[in-house]
């Protein structure tokens, strides 16, 4: 049952990788297995990430070290008719719902056919402006209800973007109306460098559902089961015409915000170490391990098999030619306004 702005966050699995309530009935080892593999690969497809910026090869880049168990957890809660909005550090919810590592790579290289998924061709392209497109998720969510349609379109921002008005009217309005939307507030604790104690004066993100009299719930952020558990309760209510929810993920972010921040400027190394423990990916190794049987060769494989898939990809992004400068005009207009049209032909 979705909660009211519970304090205390909902989560089946500890940090040391026991139960510490019955799983859903959805968290049988298949799905398990399927949940590990989408974090694990998405681990290693920021780590290959990082490597490219470094060398030059990719631009800024957000990972989602520590954040996994979010993007995986709402993604598989999703059916494939709904339509994400993500934000900029969901990599996880994007290869899960279809989009290629080198879509992705493409996208962070600066590259806009990056943001022409061959895959899921509903869901939206990567949000940079913090918030700007939860207005959009109520948009796409009064077409769906306008057609009758029984789908859900899912929103997945950061903490900082609780505190942005485009947050707040999106939710009232989606409230006012009772859209088919989810809101997934991934709670890493910093907005940037600003820390939430700093941002908000609520006792936590879910309660600020209350204001828009929408349903909330509020789940450990680091347990992939809780995730897609709260999401997919979520979505069960918006395609019933039940209204929005607001799912606050409790989690941490243990990288820098991005490749070009330095976040030992403002948290300690103390504070990092001490949340490496919750982490997502080991508690649910731990946890099939002691449950269900997961071996060290099982393990290896997995290891093995995504790195070759994420190098592959990322081979395969190298061998792609650059865009033209006339191509930055191709993907802005259906029909380009004269002005532009004229600025295009003096590059061809």
């Amino acid at each position: 049952m979705i909660s009211q702005g519970a304090s205390t966050p909902l989560r089946f699995i500890a940090p040391d990788g026991q139960a510490e309530r019955e799983l859903p009935v959805f968290a049988d080892r298949a799905a398990l297995i399927s949940f590990y593999r989408a974090m694990l690969l998405t681990r290693i497809f920021d780590e290959k990430a990082v490597a490219l910026q470094r060398t030059g090869r990719l631009g800024t880049f957000a990972s989602s070290l520590g954040q996994e168990a979010v993007s995986v957890g709402l993604a598989s809660a999703m059916r494939k008719e709904d339509v994400l909005l993500p934000s900029f550090r969901e990599q996880g919810a994007m290869l899960w719902r279809g989009v290629s590592p080198v879509e992705l790579f493409l996208y962070w290289g600066g590259d806009e056919r990056g943001s022409d998924f061959a895959g899921p061709r509903g869901d939206f392209p990567i949000c940079i402006p913090v918030a700007s497109h939860a207005p959009h998720a109520a948009g796409v969510a009064l077409a769906m209800k306008l057609r009758g349609e029984k789908r859900a379109a899912v929103a997945v921002m950061g903490d900082g973007a609780t505190s942005k008005g485009d947050f707040y009217e999106a939710i009232n309005i989606s409230g006012v109306w009772r859209l088919p939307a989810v809101f997934v507030i991934s709670n890493n604790q910093w907005a940037i460098s600003v820390p939430v104690g700093r941002q908000t004066a609520a006792a936590t993100l879910a309660v600020k559902a209350m204001a828009a009299g929408i349903r909330s719930a509020r789940v450990d952020g680091n347990d992939v089961i809780a995730v897609h558990n709260a999401v997919g309760e979520a979505i069960d209510r918006a395609i019933s015409d039940q209204g929005p929810t607001l799912v606050e993920c409790v989690t941490y972010r243990l990288g820098d915000h991005t490749t070009v921040d330095d976040s030992s400027r403002y948290r300690s190394d103390q504070e990092v170490s001490e949340n490496w423990p919750s982490e997502p990916v080991a508690r649910l190794r731990q946890y099939l391990t002691a449950h269900e049987g997961w071996t060290k060769s099982d393990e290896e494989n997995l290891i093995a098999e995504c790195h070759n898939l994420v190098g592959e990809a990322a081979d395969r992004y190298a061998a792609i030619d650059p865009l033209e400068p006339k191509d930055m005009f191709e993907m802005t207009f259906a029909s380009l306004p004269r002005d532009l049209e004229e600025q295009r032909n003096q590059l061809s």
